[in-house]
Protein backbone atom coordinates (compact mmCIF):
# COMPACT_ATOMS: atom_id res chain seq x y z
CA UNK A 1 0.00 0.00 0.00
CA UNK A 2 1.66 3.53 -0.85
CA UNK A 3 1.21 6.39 1.48
CA UNK A 4 1.97 10.21 0.35
CA UNK A 5 5.13 11.42 1.78
CA UNK A 6 3.86 14.55 2.11
CA UNK A 7 0.45 13.38 4.21
CA UNK A 8 0.55 10.31 4.72
CA UNK A 9 -2.34 9.83 4.17
CA UNK A 10 -3.00 6.44 1.76
CA UNK A 11 -3.08 6.45 -2.02
CA UNK A 12 -5.54 4.60 -4.67
CA UNK A 13 -5.72 5.90 -7.62
CA UNK A 14 -4.90 10.11 -7.06
CA UNK A 15 -1.20 9.78 -6.73
CA UNK A 16 1.97 11.01 -9.32
CA UNK A 17 5.00 8.13 -8.55
CA UNK A 18 8.28 9.90 -9.22
CA UNK A 19 12.07 9.28 -9.35
CA UNK A 20 13.85 11.30 -6.41
CA UNK A 21 16.07 13.87 -8.05
CA UNK A 22 18.66 13.25 -5.11
CA UNK A 23 19.38 9.55 -5.09
CA UNK A 24 16.47 7.96 -7.12
CA UNK A 25 14.37 6.70 -4.80
CA UNK A 26 11.04 6.06 -5.90
CA UNK A 27 8.33 8.99 -4.32
CA UNK A 28 4.26 8.58 -4.13
CA UNK A 29 2.56 12.15 -3.47
CA UNK A 30 -1.12 12.78 -3.66
CA UNK A 31 -2.08 14.61 -6.56
CA UNK A 32 -4.09 17.45 -3.95
CA UNK A 33 -0.19 17.37 -2.16
CA UNK A 34 1.21 18.62 -5.45
CA UNK A 35 -1.47 21.38 -6.42
CA UNK A 36 -0.93 23.14 -3.28
CA UNK A 37 2.57 22.66 -4.03
CA UNK A 38 3.33 21.44 -0.22
CA UNK A 39 6.57 20.23 0.71
CA UNK A 40 7.71 16.80 0.84
CA UNK A 41 11.28 15.17 1.70
CA UNK A 42 13.02 12.45 0.30
CA UNK A 43 13.23 9.80 3.55
CA UNK A 44 16.45 8.19 1.57
CA UNK A 45 18.38 11.33 1.04
CA UNK A 46 16.87 14.47 2.47
CA UNK A 47 16.43 15.96 -0.86
CA UNK A 48 13.42 18.33 -0.11
CA UNK A 49 10.99 19.90 -3.05
CA UNK A 50 7.37 21.15 -3.29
Amino acid sequence: MKTCITTNKVLTDDFVEFKCPGCGERIARSLDARRRSLEYKCKSCGFAGA
